[in-house]
């Protein structure tokens, strides 16, 4: 492996970032957010309805279609203890996201407890309204894991689905950084305009700024979007509690790709493919890998996975280009009958990564010492310092209900 990554120090990630720079909440008008435009190496601001004057026609915009869900049930038990559960990932395995969200009767998922320790024995209840029926919740914990739990959720009526119920009964799942309770307008205000399949317990918040007449601005100048699916997991917020990159453990993310997208890229050879979000950045990095893994396997895996340090790892041969990478893509999907490909990434992108597809990105603001920091400082290098101070010094908002950048190594009008 690459030891020249593995052993930055997180420390060298690190700024202030002042409480009060952490927007709470969105701008009123999604498209009214700041814009800080980072243009080969060239400093500026805007608003994010402008988006398309920075960007030149033959651009390609990759967005994430994935769904925020209600993913945080909170229960109280008969003695006044709070306890609340933060779904994962489906626990059973073979099912995937979308057949845990249309099970009824019964699903297991993965959970993070909190105030775990006041909930020794017994099932949590609690008596929700779906329409005109009152339905009967229960949550059993059936397992412990090093950091999580295996719950097993069942209702009676039996007849709803599990989504029914987290739409019903859960809370939107919002990051611990606002330090406030979800309110009625979140359900809106933290679902994109691509918000499509359900899936994640972030959203992919890059997006947020995006509506109908920034669209509309984009298509007037011929730049066009393609879409895939990250699920986003609750690993985003993980802290990196270690002093090394190296020694820090990238979570897992499910992603999902149309053929029309690889074929569209294939197309898109020596023209900008911009990422919306360290989300779509990552998935698009990572199909880069799977045609590489494809390329070095005897035989095709049973399952899809990007491991961490997979891009860093020292090779027997030099690694394929990017255009035959996804052609080993396409003749997966051929082979197998496939339209699309699934599988999952715990990619690490971190200064000292080459981009194969990703030319910018378009992102919000993120955490001091975060992995999705790491992500921007890979693509601009200690620029993004001057980045940071800059907003930090022009009244820019933070985080995911914050402003968003737009970086671009090299000028692409």
């Amino acid at each position: 492996m690459n030891t020249s990554v593995s052993e930055l120090p997180i420390g060298d990630f690190w700024y202030d970032l002042p409480d009060d720079r952490i927007a709470r909440f969105p701008v009123s008008g999604r498209d009214s957010a700041k814009l800080l435009t980072y243009c080969g190496g060239n400093l500026g601001q805007d608003h994010f309805l402008n988006l398309s004057a920075y960007l030149s026609a033959d651009t390609l915009l990759i967005g994430n279609e994935t769904r925020v869900v209600q993913a945080r049930f909170v229960f109280q038990k008969p003695g006044g203890a709070v306890i609340e559960l933060f779904c994962l990932s489906p626990a059973q395995n073979g099912i995937d996201f979308q057949q845990a969200f249309a099970t009824v009767s019964a699903v297991e998922w993965q959970c993070l407890v909190g105030n775990s320790k006041r909930w020794k024995e017994g099932a949590l209840e609690e008596v929700v309204r779906l329409g005109e029926t009152q339905v009967l919740l229960k949550a059993e914990r059936i397992a412990r894991q090093e950091g999580s739990s295996t719950i097993r959720f069942s209702w009676c009526p039996a007849h709803f689905s599990f989504s029914e119920i987290m739409e019903a009964a859960g809370q939107v799942p919002l990051p611990p950084y606002l330090n406030r309770p979800a309110v009625a307008s979140d359900k809106t205000d933290y679902q994109t305009l691509f918000a499509r399949f359900d899936g994640s317990v972030a959203a992919p918040t890059a997006s947020l700024h995006f509506t109908d007449r920034v669209m509309k601005s984009l298509r007037q100048k011929g730049i066009d979007m393609s879409l895939l699916t990250l699920h986003v997991g609750a690993g985003t917020f993980k802290p990196v509690s270690s002093d090394k990159i190296g020694d820090h453990e990238m979570h897992a993310e499910n992603m999902i790709v149309g053929k029309e997208l690889i074929e569209r890229l294939l197309h898109q050879s020596g023209s900008p493919v911009i990422p919306v979000g360290t989300t779509s950045m990552r998935a698009l990095e990572s199909l880069f890998w799977i045609g590489q893994m494809l390329e070095e396997a005897e035989k095709v895996p049973d399952v899809l996975h990007v491991a961490q340090w997979y891009p860093y790892q020292d090779r027997p041969s030099e690694t394929i280009s990017t255009e035959k990478a996804l052609n080993n893509i396409l003749d997966f999907m051929d082979q197998s009958g496939r339209d699309h490909i699934r599988a999952s990434t715990s990619l690490m992108i971190a200064p000292g990564y080459t981009f194969r597809i990703s030319t910018g990105l378009i992102t919000n603001f993120h955490q001091p010492g975060s992995t999705l920091l790491l992500l921007v400082a890979a693509l601009i290098g200690p620029k993004w310092k001057d980045a940071y101070n800059y907003a930090l010094g022009h009244d820019f908002r933070f985080l995911s209900y914050g402003d968003s950048c737009l970086f671009l190594p090299q000028m692409t009008k």
